[in-house]
């Protein structure tokens, strides 16, 4: 009896060692900034190392596709629904057990559980406090009206962000109104647009542009360095018959070529955990997707405003439709 059970403990003593020597391969779309702090945790509560290759979200899902049988990832992390998707209907991933993904609720994952959402992120308006003549907006279709002719800052249409947004407004609104509003963008912004949020927000402090389209958390990071930024947020399309505010989800999946699933399971789990969604929420500004763990105190609760209604797996299987229409407006 006692040489079966030192053979149980050296079999789990080596199996442990071998996931040390191993580590975990992650895929990673999103800045290391925001990762870290959830992989650090994981590696100290499991004893898994992690390894993290870090990327654009599209270019490590493309790369993945290619690698086939032969890549290294156990995981993939990308900052977009959309991209999840797309990896589900190429096959690329496999499925999550009901066990871990049942946590997360059902319109925040894929409907095969090949993908979690893990933090969301809203796109939402910042103003300049201190200029009048964006006092009318109230909708991101706003953001079309001629009076805004050179004050308006939106990022280039390449950003997997503003594609997502794209496509819950061609969802609530229809195509046509869509493309209208897109025309209406491009001849607001005539060329000039930018690559990141944060600069957004930051020509918008600046007083060099008056409105702009990005997501929350940029916001309130700005905020948070330069409290007394003349920013203020709008919070666009909460009337009665208002479609509500875009989401977009952060997520993970499983490589369906992975040798080491157990492990990779076991980051899955620790990233919908309330301990990973309470890290997710603390870095990152973002909202947990799980149920019950609060979001930063600095943004907006949750309940405080309205959610466009379009489950995020949506976001995948309308991409192709949202970038032929924005290649359509020959937005820039």
């Amino acid at each position: 009896m006692k040489s079966r059970l030192l053979l149980v403990f050296l079999a789990g003593l080596f199996s442990l060692q071998a996931l040390a020597a191993d580590p975990l391969v992650i895929y990673s779309g999103r800045s290391d900034k925001f990762v870290k702090p959830v992989v650090e945790a994981f590696e100290k509560e499991t004893g898994i190392q992690v390894l993290l290759h870090a990327g654009g979200s599209t270019t490590l899902l493309n790369k993945l596709r290619l690698e086939g049988a032969r890549t290294d990832a156990d995981l993939y992390i990308s900052n977009d629904a959309g991209n999840l998707q797309k990896g589900s209907e190429m096959g690329l991933f496999r499925p999550v057990p009901e066990s871990i993904a049942g946590v997360i609720p059902a319109n925040f994952r894929a409907p095969d559980n090949t993908w979690l959402g893990l933090s969301a992120r809203a796109r939402m308006l910042v103003a300049n406090s201190e200029q009048s003549e964006t006092d009318f907006v109230k909708s991101v279709f706003d953001l079309a009206d001629p009076r805004l002719e050179g004050k308006l800052a939106i990022t280039h249409s390449g950003n997997e962000s503003y594609i997502a947004g794209v496509t819950v407004y061609m969802l609530a609104a229809g195509e046509e109104v869509t493309g209208d509003w897109l025309q209406g963008m491009k001849d607001n912004v005539d060329g000039s647009v930018f690559n990141k949020h944060s600069k957004i927000v930051n020509a918008v402090a600046d007083g060099k542009k008056a409105i702009g389209l990005v997501n929350h958390y940029y916001i309130y990071r700005h905020l948070d360095q330069h409290p007394d930024a003349p920013l203020k947020v709008i919070i666009p399309d909460q009337g009665k018959d208002g479609m509500g505010v875009a989401w977009n989800v952060a997520g993970i999946a499983m490589s369906r070529h992975s040798q080491k699933v157990e492990a990779a399971e076991k980051f899955v789990a620790f990233a919908a955990s309330e301990q990973g969604q309470k890290l997710f929420a603390e870095v990152n500004r973002e909202y947990p997707t799980r149920p019950g763990v609060p979001a930063a105190d600095e943004v907006p609760p949750l309940d405080s405003y309205k959610v466009a209604d379009v489950p995020m797996a949506r976001l995948g299987e309308m991409r192709n439709a949202t970038l032929d229409l924005i290649e359509e407006v020959g937005m820039p």
